[in-house]
């Protein structure tokens, strides 16, 4: 591994990593489905005190997932970049296709699931 590939490697480990906590992961989701939110908005849909989700909000702004921008004395983090639709996308592709493994791995039938 040359260089470039080891800064790809690592600047893609850091991405997965920011995300690797299923928090982070509802408030990517949250963003993409419905826009930009401030600290306290997410604070409600997450059910978490306002420190904690800063501190989720930090991790992701660092990584480049998220931005933000100041409105009055509120600030708004929204997606850095709107290709994450298509990450968010294959990611539900991969859980889907694991939930099947297992569920066939258990004798279940995926249609006998309780729910989706």
């Amino acid at each position: 591994m040359d260089k470039r590939d080891e800064y790809e490697a690592r600047s893609r480990a850091e991405i997965l990593k920011s995300l690797a906590h299923p928090t982070r992961i509802f408030i990517v989701d949250l963003i993409y489905r419905n826009g930009a939110y401030c600290v306290q908005e997410l604070t409600d849909q997450v059910g978490a005190d306002a420190s904690t989700i800063s501190r989720h909000l930090s991790v992701l702004k660092s990584a480049g997932i998220l931005s933000d921008k100041k409105d009055g004395t509120k600030v708004y983090y929204d997606l850095a970049c709107q290709c994450l639709d298509q990450f968010m996308s294959g990611l539900q592709g991969v859980v889907k296709s694991k939930r099947s493994r297992d569920l066939e791995m258990l004798g279940l039938s995926v249609d006998s699931r309780a729910h989706d």
